[in-house]
């Protein structure tokens, strides 16, 4: 895969951009909330050092092209508001996975399909990706009416699928294929 090193987006309203240090103090503020991560594969974050190792390691991982992880980025306030990623890349099936987390305090305004969906353009003309899956708690119906906005299907059920502080949770897998986007562009 190509570096994403120097990947940056941008909407109307957001910009999409490589996390950099500065960001560590946002970025553990907002995957540290139990209310961002309850429908999360994982535990809330503990410490502010797991957002220090999180945007070290991407900056490996961008500039080897293994994933591609962006800060969304208000452009009225210049504030880190979440991220939203491509992941588990695979360039000959020309696949990919999707990810988004946002701060409570974006909620509920149009962020995440407005980021999600200029990532998944780029992901479809700029990756020449030909599917994209999302993996969402069938509990968290905000994710799913973003992804269906997007013109993603739900596709199966994974029963019992997690196990994230104990709680033991299904998941709900989405795909959208380029076809289906192109047809909505």
């Amino acid at each position: 895969m190509e570096s994403f090193a120097d990947v940056r987006l941008a909407t109307a309203r957001l910009v999409l951009r490589p996390l950099v240090p500065a960001d560590a103090a946002a970025l553990f503020a907002v995957f540290s909330d139990r209310r961002v991560m309850r429908y999360w594969s994982s535990a809330p974050w503990a410490t502010p050092e797991t957002a220090v190792e999180l945007i070290a390691a991407d900056r490996e991982a961008l500039a080897a092209g293994r994933h591609l992880r962006l800060g969304i980025v208000g452009r009225a306030e210049g504030a880190l508001l979440g991220t939203c990623s491509l992941f588990n890349l695979s360039g000959q099936c020309r696949r990919a996975e999707v990810g988004y987390g946002l701060g409570p305090e974006a909620w509920g305004q149009g962020y995440a399909v407005e980021a999600v969906g200029e990532l998944l353009r780029f992901g479809f003309a700029d990756l020449d990706l030909n599917r994209v899956e999302a993996d969402v708690d069938p509990r968290n119906t905000a994710s799913i009416h973003c992804l269906e906005r997007l013109g993603f299907a739900r596709e199966g059920l994974l029963r019992e699928r997690w196990i994230v502080a104990g709680e033991v949770t299904d998941s709900v897998i989405y795909g959208l294929l380029r076809r289906q986007w192109q047809d909505r562009t």
